[in-house]
């Protein structure tokens, strides 16, 4: 039983009850006909904070006035830039500060964790994966398994779902594991599958991985600020993730890695650079590479200031409202316009996301019974009436109420929106 009513009474009632709801107006909302849209496109890409202009116009100021100078003499010296980032970030995926760092694009930094952490032999030479993987992954793992001389067909191993709408169960996981851990050299799976929305479980996945001898890291591109993580205790190797989604920080922001601490210190190998050399004599200019302890040594270049600004202002808005509240919120939110669909729409939609909210955030993933172009038909009738989610091939369409900027009463609109896309195609 719940508490949820088929109001606007009841749906604008929540939200002026709801202690998040100022974060709302941090935000950049698109218009639609005058009105704001119904942005539920926080999974692909998150609203601009309003913080992020002066951000970028403090960086721009002092690059302006004091130009090199601005590396050591800036309100926000550039040095040390990647580094205002770090307490905010290990909040937000439940690690110590020196296990994570600001660098790179999601895709650069899977493949230099790779490159330390997928050690492949002739007896493990493999790479567990899930089937229809995000391309991302999918291209990587193939292309650096190839790379050290192995062939794909037979060394990139991959999980095909078994559940519901195409989800995959934790005793798929455990079964593979048993069978193939003995070959496997890394283990690489989502926090979030893209498609589905479904949540897997970190912890579990890293235990068995470890007892069968194998690495394991996750790519958390639609888990990092969706859901708490505890990386940290969870203890994958490794972990990397995008921060133009759920953490607000712009089209093709500077992603993250998270690296154990307990290779913090280990002769790891690694693709090395100028700034993860060690800070205290990085200015020495020697020739030999001594990484910078952590995640830090990781890194190749000097920070993107200008990438980075943006990632620190919708870093301070999630330290302001707190992954614990942020979660709380979500879970509601979400369980909301999922008893709207089931409610209302069970005639019409299937919700593929899993009904369990232990494997669930905010996304959540829907077909259309009707097949593909019915799909695309309502797909296309929400665009055009500032409903905002997006399209996943072959026939999902996804939609993430977001709980620093959605509202209750964004649920009700859009499931009142794909009501009347019934009428008019039953009529």
């Amino acid at each position: 039983m719940t508490d949820f009513e088929c109001s606007h009474t009841w749906a604008e009632a929540q939200d002026a009850a709801d202690p998040l709801r100022a974060f709302r107006d941090e935000f950049h909302i698109p218009p639609h006909d005058g009105r704001d849209a119904l942005y539920f496109c926080g999974n692909s890409l998150g609203l601009q904070p309003k913080g992020v202009a002066a951000a970028l116009q403090a960086e721009l100021d002092d690059w302006s006035n004091l130009a090199v100078e601005a590396h050591f003499r800036g309100r926000s010296p550039w040095m040390h830039y990647h580094e205002y980032v770090r307490d905010t970030m290990a909040e937000v995926v439940g690690a110590m500060p020196h296990e994570v760092v600001a660098m790179n694009s999601l895709g650069v930094n899977l493949h230099l964790m790779m490159v330390s952490f997928y050690r492949p032999t002739a007896e493990r030479p493999a790479i567990l994966m899930e089937a229809g993987a995000f391309p991302t992954d999918r291209y990587a793992l193939e292309s650096q398994v190839r790379f050290h001389g192995f062939d794909p067909a037979r060394d990139l191993i991959e999980l095909h779902p078994d559940g519901p709408g195409g989800t995959l169960s934790m005793q798929a996981i455990e079964q593979a594991i048993a069978e193939h851990g003995h070959r496997v050299a890394l283990i690489l799976l989502p926090g979030i599958q893209y498609r589905t929305g479904q949540v897997f479980d970190l912890a579990r996945i890293v235990s068995l991985g470890h007892a069968a001898g194998c690495a394991v890291g996750f790519d958390l591109a639609h888990a990092v600020g969706n859901l708490p993580l505890t990386l940290h205790d969870d203890g994958p190797d490794f972990a990397v993730w995008c921060t133009y989604k759920y953490l607000n920080a712009g089209p093709g922001a500077v992603a993250g890695a998270f690296v154990h601490e307990r290779h913090a210190r280990a002769d790891v190998p690694r693709f090395a650079g100028w700034w993860g050399h060690d800070k205290t004599t990085r200015f020495q200019m020697g020739p030999t590479f001594v990484p910078t302890p952590g995640a830090d040594g990781w890194q190749l270049s000097n920070p993107p200031i200008m990438a980075l600004a943006p990632l620190r202002a919708s870093l301070d808005v999630f330290h302001r409202a707190g992954m614990t509240a942020l979660s709380s919120k979500s879970r509601r939110l979400t369980a909301y316009l999922d008893w709207l669909i089931r409610s209302r729409l069970d005639d019409v939609l299937d919700i593929v996301t899993p009904n369990d909210p232990a494997q669930r955030a905010a996304q959540l993933s829907i077909r259309v019974r009707a097949g593909r172009d019915a799909g695309r038909a309502l797909f296309e009738h929400l665009e055009r009436h500032g409903v905002i989610g997006d399209w996943r091939e072959p026939d999902v369409i996804r939609l993430s109420p977001t709980p620093l900027y959605n509202r209750y009463a964004d649920c009700f609109g859009a499931v009142e929106i794909i009501e009347a896309w019934r009428r008019s195609v039953t009529a």
